[in-house]
Parts: structure tokens; C-alpha cells; sequence
């Protein structure tokens, strides 16, 4: 989890270091604020050019977090093979239905703050003679360890998903990683493969992406650039996967820390070393974390109940990735115009302040059609920025942050933001298309954001997509839309709104906000199609 040494003053009024801030937070109940549809605008137009195909939009851009945070883990995947609640050895299986039919592409775990106090040996062996550890990164609560790695890579073969595994670079060491890898990943009989075989496991695991620190710059060992990069060399070179499968195809994938700040100086200093880096190391990826909080740390925003004025403030937030990954890239492609490294956004979403009455430590929150709306402009800007954002992973998976499900007990309900998930399938590994439009403008108060957001892709059977997402919460928007380079016949697809932007799932009434089938037409060759206020849609283009 992100724990930002600072934010841009210009951006949200506050410059403060946060190694001297307890979590603590006021809650301020609002009314939930329904705006009723004005008369419908002037319809806008769209242009899309599909005769023009631009960067792949890789699907590891659609990934998830998961991190021993809160009931993340324990209540939200894991329940022991002895529970009541239905489950696969331990894991939740309504939880791994659900991540199926989402194609989750990788899962990065253990952490966040929480991978820099994780030593793997303490999670592997007998449940019974595992020993119990406190969590310190995370409310000091007592950890089991009975989800360790064989659990996290089962769990990751029942989804159908890629392991992202993060090294422990600020209280490990490079033999730790090392060993953890060979545990993982040999096929050799080796003492560690030996051990593996006797927990049960005799096949090597498949582990696609290794981070190697998490935020080293401050929860991960307040390290320099410098000091940091040091340490990046030596675990890249030792820590090293073993499995022949991956050797010279489905390579893992070595991704090094960088910035949680729009500052460049990490990022210079980590990318101008890669250029001249010799044969003993190499990476493939630099991380980036970028959260939305509208008002500064901690996070007060509300994640229920709250109005207009949080919901613009929150959506204005979340557009400045566009100019955060901007930054970065400037400096990428400085040192690397070939875009042999990708920008990896494995931290991002919605941070609210946590729920009245939970744990503050649990970063417990609700999940609202604003999130959703939040997340299809984060998703929109990834894509836009495909030749280099090639990977992302938003957080978190379960019960934690902007999660994609929320369970208690036995009970599961799926968030906005897991449909608007769902609805952005085709988009894995699809081509990117541009699209022409006029955004338009909606204000809230003093806050100035583009009424339309949008973007267009060729699937990978080479059918045509659409996404428009409506900020405004108070009008209809009518879209009429012209397609270059194929004659369009049919167009349907999928609406996500409510009747309020703080529309929420609950366990009581789970399908508040759900997709429901959206208003397209086609008319001699061009797509007419009606947005509901505050909406997500996506539309299948039909030659």
C-alpha cells in the first residue's frame, strides 16, 4: 500500500510527511444527492478511425492486488478447509467463481507495505506448525500465516490468473528472494524443490512478474534512488526463476520500483542506469503508485453518502494520472525510445476514508458508481498511454480500498467497480483505436472536468468496441457517432448507472448498480446511442 512521502501542493493543498501521521478520520454525513435528467443536449459527435490501429492494450493492464491487508486475504480468499463456507482447500468459492469471469491476467501479492516484513518461511509447511506473526504494516493484528505461497498459487490456478510475486527488499535479503524463488519455481531435485514436493506440490509454479521492493522510497526502507538502485542490481541478478518452462518463452518479467510522486528524479536516476546496465542485470518494468484523494492525507472523502462537490473533486483527482504517467514517460523515453521498459501502474484507485466503526488500519470502504465511473477514466488514460503502460493492478482485490468484492462471513456482494470490470473485457489485448470528439464540459461548483470520456479498440477476433463514460450526473447525453473503415450494421452492449452517483452494493440489495442493456441504434452506417447521467457504456460494433 502506498504510503506517500508527499503530494503536489498545486494539486491538493498539502505538503506534509506522512511518517508523523496516525490514521484517524471525521465523518460527516451528507444526504445522498440524486440529480433528476435536464432536457437532453445537442447530440455530439464521435469520429472513429478503425483503418488506424494504434498500441496493443495489454491485458495485464486489468490486474488486481491483493495484500495481507485487513480481511483482504483472510475472510476475503482464505477460510481453512474446515469452514462452513464453501471453499476449494481453504479458498472461498464464490470468490474464485466470481475472479473467473473476470479473466484477472496477474495478482500481486503479498503486498504493498506488507511484502518488506514478509518472510515466506514462516508460510509454508503444516498449518499447525507455522508460526504466528504480527502484522506491523497493518493495525499490528496477529497473522497465521496459513496463506502462504502454496495457498497464494493455488488460489492463483483456481482463477486462471499469473502470479506477481513482490521480493522482500527492506527486511530480507537477495539469498531470501533467492531461495524463495528456487522454492517456487526448480524442477531440479533441489533440497527447496525436495521441500516443495513434500508440502504437496511436485510441479514447479509458473511465476509471471517479480517485483522486486515495494515503495522503497518510504514504507519499503525510506531508501535514496541511489541506495535503492544498489539494491535493485544485486536481487536482479540472484534472484533468478528456475522453472524450464520459462526460460525461453512466458519469461518471468522483473519489475523495479519507482515513484509515488509526479516527481522524475527516482524514475531519472533508475532509467539512466538501465541504459548502460551491463549483462548481470536487467528489468523489464518501473512501478508507479498513484492514488485518488481529492482532499490530501489522510483520506477524508466518504465512500457513502456524500455529494456532488466530493464526487467532482474526486473524478478531478483521479484525471491527473493523465499528467502524473505524462511525466514519467518524458523521462522513459529519454533513456528508452524503443519502450523496452514498461510503466507499471500496480498501485491505483479510489482512497476513502475508512467506514465508521471499522479498523482504520483495515482500509475498510464502500463501493460506489462514482468508483466505477473513477475507475473507467484510470482504465481509459492506461489505454491512451498502451505503448508504455503495459501493466496495472488496482487496489484491492477484496474488502480493501476500491475492491472488486466485499464479503461478511458467508455472505459475498460484488462492487460497481467489479462490473465495470467486467464490462472492459473485450478490451484485454484489444488494439487500441483512436476516437475524435468533443468532451464538452461539466462543472460542479468551482470544478471544471470534460462532461465525455471515451475510447475505441479492435478485439482480438477483430470486432469493434466503444466506451463512453458520462461524468455528468444531472444530463442525458445523445451520441451520434461516425465509423472509418468498416460499414457498420449493428451496435449493442451494456449501461452501468444508478439513480445517484453514491449508489451503492450491499449484501441487503446487491444489484443496485449493475449493467443494464444500453439504447444503440444504427442509421445508415452511424451509431446513434443515449447516455444515461453518470454512465459507463460499452458497445459492440457489428460490421
Amino acid at each position: 500500500m502506498i504510503f506517500r512521502s508527499r503530494y503536489p501542493a498545486l494539486f491538493l493543498g498539502v505538503h506534509m510527511s506522512l511518517g508523523h501521521i496516525r490514521l484517524f478520520f471525521t465523518v460527516s454525513v451528507l444526504l445522498s444527492v440524486s440529480v433528476p435528467p435536464l432536457m437532453a443536449q445537442k447530440p455530439v459527435h464521435l469520429t472513429i478511425d478503425a483503418s488506424k490501429p494504434g498500441a496493443k492494450i495489454d491485458r495485464n493492464l486489468f490486474g488486481q492486488f491483493a495484500e495481507n491487508l485487513g480481511h483482504g486475504l483472510y475472510e476475503g480468499i482464505w477460510v481453512g478447509p474446515d469452514s462452513p463456507i464453501p471453499n476449494i482447500r481453504g479458498i472461498r468459492k464464490d470468490v474464485v467463481s466470481a475472479l473467473q469471469a473476470l479473466k484477472v491476467p496477474n495478482v500481486r501479492w503479498p503486498g504493498g507495505c506488507f511484502a518488506d516484513q514478509y518472510h515466506w518461511r514462516k508460510g509454508i509447511g503444516p498449518a499447525a506448525q507455522r508460526p504466528a506473526t504480527l502484522n506491523s504494516a497493518w493495525g499490528g493484528v496477529v497473522d497465521t500465516n496459513a496463506f502462504g505461497t502454496d495457498e497464494f498459487m493455488d488460489f492463483i490456478q483456481q482463477i486462471g490468473s499469473q502470479a506477481y510475486v513482490s521480493a522482500n527488499v527492506g527486511s530480507g535479503s537477495p539469498q531470501e528472494a533467492a531461495e524463495w524463488m528456487e522454492y517456487m519455481t526448480a524442477a531440479a531435485p533441489t533440497e527447496l524443490e525436495k521441500e516443495r514436493t513434500a508440502n504437496g506440490h511436485p510441479a514447479p509454479y509458473t511465476v509471471g512478474f517479480l517485483g522486486i521492493g515495494n515503495e522503497s522510497w518510504d514504507c519499503g526502507g525510506n531508501m535514496s534512488a541511489e541506495f535503492y538502485l544498489s539494491q535493485l542490481k544485486i536481487y536482479s541478478r540472484f534472484v533468478e526463476n528456475d522453472n524450464p518452462s520459462q526460460k525461453s518463452t512466458n519469461q518471468m518479467l522483473k519489475i523495479a520500483v519507482g515513484p509515488g510522486t509526479p516527481t522524475t528524479e527516482w524514475t531519472e536516476t533508475i532509467m539512466k542506469a538501465w541504459q548502460h546496465h551491463s549483462w548481470s542485470w536487467n528489468i523489464d518494468g518501473l512501478s508507479v503508485h498513484w492514488y485518488t484523494v481529492p482532499n490530501g492525507w489522510p483520506p477524508s472523502t466518504s465512500s457513502t453518502g456524500f455529494g456532488l462537490e466530493d464526487y467532482s473533486k474526486s473524478l478531478k483527482a483521479t484525471l491527473f494520472m493523465e499528467e502524473f504517467l505524462r511525466k514519467q514517460e518524458t523521462v522513459m523515453d529519454q533513456y528508452d525510445p524503443q519502450k523496452k521498459i514498461a510503466l507499471v501502474v500496480d498501485e491505483w484507485g479510489a482512497w476513502h476514508a475508512p467506514l465508521p466503526g471499522s479498523n482504520p488500519s483495515f482500509l475498510v470502504q464502500q463501493n460506489s458508481l462514482r468508483d466505477a465511473i473513477l475507475a473507467s477514466l484510470n482504465l481509459n488514460i492506461f489505454a491512451r498511454h498502451a505503448d508504455r503502460v503495459r501493466m496495472a493492478n488496482i487496489a484491492q482485490m477484496i474488502n480493501v480500498l476500491q475492491a472488486m468484492i466485499l464479503t461478511d462471513k458467508e455472505k459475498m456482494v460484488l462492487t460497481p467497480t467489479y462490473y465495470l470490470f467486467k464490462m472492459y473485457l473485450p478490451f484485454q489485448d484489444a488494439t487500441f483505436v483512436p476516437v475524435a470528439f468533443d468532451a464538452g464540459t461539466y462543472k460542479q461548483g468551482t470544478t471544471l472536468l470534460p462532461q465525455l470520456d471515451a475510447v475505441a479498440a479492435k478485439d482480438v477476433s477483430g470486432n469493434l468496441w466503444l466506451e463512453i463514460t458520462n461524468l455528468d450526473p444531472g444530463k442525458t447525453v445523445e451520441i451520434e457517432a461516425d465509423i472509418t473503415g468498416i460499414m457498420l450494421k449493428s451496435a449493442k452492449g451494456e449501461m452501468l448507472t444508478a439513480p445517484a452517483v453514491d449508489s451503492v452494493n450491499t449484501f441487503e440489495v446487491p444489484n443496485a448498480v449493475v449493467p443494464r442493456p444500453a439504447s444503440a441504434s444504427v442509421k445508415d452506417g452511424r451509431l446513434e446511442l443515449k447516455l444515461a447521467p453518470g454512465s459507463v457504456t460499452v458497445i459492440s460494433l457489428k460490421p
